[in-house]
């Protein structure tokens, strides 16, 4: 007997019917032996809706209060699927985060798991039920609602199934596993069977909308293995586990792109020891996550700092920017919002040269000019203008042949 945690998505649970099938999977594998734990998004929709409602009701609605709101959906959806299970002739039994409960911290709509406790849902496993778990949502120490941030009921899956040491973490979703690019820019694009848990984190963190990447880190760290699969049919899947001798040959697994981020650039900055810390601490204390950092050569005692956030935490990046800039005595704060961020991923790039070089190549042959760039072991990014972003993808995935399985000794 397996203890498999599955994770459905909006999509998967769109409408009753797609309801009632996420409900003959579950029974399905519950009847191979398995003990089964679901967990599930709201239906797809309704998330956007209820910030709308939020949006409608208050130019800058209350955090705490929008958390609360939104939490909503998911109570919604596992009500319906444990109400389809039991129509079945399956027990089940909902759980909402704050019921386990799942403990978190107050960084509202954005909030971090610190702890879960799995005696409720050990508790009903052992009766025979399918425990059905609300994603995307938890309780904080001050028994507010809290919400993980878009794709948090894949962290909420991966951080369950690390909690009951889970043999499986399944992530049912549209897609039928993760793809060398995004097939809807590149038609070249292939499954892989296959991939590293550092490779897919690099892959979820620069734009793939597969998995969200805090889920792949908690797989990382508790050895969970995911399987993507799709909701709508029974193929095997993409499987995320620990690095092999084999994923080592790989040059390159994948292409990713990112229009979500923006790009700001702080002008005339004094060049001297703390200025650093003092911009990107009051981004911190704003909750806002930087990503890519350029700073430039001083000039007569000052340079530029440049560097890229969500789009969605623009206008905050933009006032913390702005407030410390007056008090540096720096010159103005530019955003760019018409950028796009380019990515290579692959271990085989830790022992082999050439890479970059190959990769800018490809990029100049299309005439497109990049503004940043950024690496990592196993990582190249770079920011170009977004009207090139499916130009950039189509172009890297054939420079290196991605649409065929390609070993770095190939290459």
């Amino acid at each position: 007997m397996a203890l498999v945690v599955q994770k459905y998505g909006g999509t998967s649970v769109g409408d009753v019917e797609r309801i009632k099938n996420v409900a003959r999977r579950v029974i399905a594998s519950q009847k191979k032996g398995n003990d089964v734990v679901v967990v599930v998004s709201a239906i797809g929709g309704e998330t956007d809706r209820l910030l709308e409602l939020a949006h409608e009701t208050a130019d800058s609605p209350d955090e705490r209060e929008v958390d609360v709101l939104i939490s909503t959906g998911e109570q919604v959806s596992i009500a319906l699927l444990a109400m389809a299970l039991k129509s079945m002739g399956q027990d089940a039994q909902s759980f909402l985060g704050f019921q386990i409960p799942i403990l978190t911290d107050s960084a509202y709509g954005k909030a971090r798991i610190s702890h879960i406790d799995s005696e409720k849902i050990l508790e009903a496993l052992k009766t025979g039920k399918v425990v059905v778990v609300a994603g995307f949502q938890g309780i904080d120490g001050d028994n507010s609602i809290t919400t993980l941030g878009r794709g948090g009921s894949d962290t909420t899956a991966v951080a369950i199934a690390a909690a009951l040491n889970a043999d499986v973490c399944e992530i049912y979703t549209d897609v039928d596993g993760v793809y060398t690019t995004d097939p809807n820019v590149c038609e070249r694009a292939r499954k892989l069977n296959r991939i590293s848990y550092e490779e897919m984190m690099e892959m979820a963190s620069l734009g793939a909308k597969v998995l969200q990447i805090r889920s792949v880190a908690f797989a990382m760290r508790y050895n969970v293995p995911i399987h993507v699969r799709s909701s709508f049919n029974d193929q095997m899947g993409t499987l995320v586990c620990m690095e092999d001798k084999d994923m080592e040959k790989v040059l390159v697994s994948g292409v990713t792109y990112n229009i979500g981020e923006a790009k700001l650039t702080v002008t005339q900055v004094p060049d001297r020891p703390g200025i650093a810390a003092k911009l990107f601490g009051a981004l911190a204390d704003e909750n806002v996550m930087v990503d890519m950092i350029i700073q430039n050569v001083s000039r007569e005692g000052y340079t530029d700092v440049t560097f890229t956030v969500l789009k969605t935490d623009t206008s905050k990046a933009f006032a913390a920017a702005k407030k410390v800039a007056a008090e540096i005595k720096a010159g103005d704060v530019i955003i760019d919002e018409d950028i796009a961020k380019v990515s290579i991923v692959g271990t085989g790039m830790r022992s082999h040269w050439g890479v970059a070089s190959s990769m800018f190549s490809a990029l100049a042959k299309e005439n497109i000019n990049i503004q940043m760039i950024s690496t990592s072991e196993i990582r190249i990014s770079c920011v170009i203008e977004s009207k090139y972003t499916e130009l950039a993808v189509r172009a890297l995935h054939d420079a290196f042949q991605l649409e065929k399985e390609q070993l770095q000794e190939e290459i």
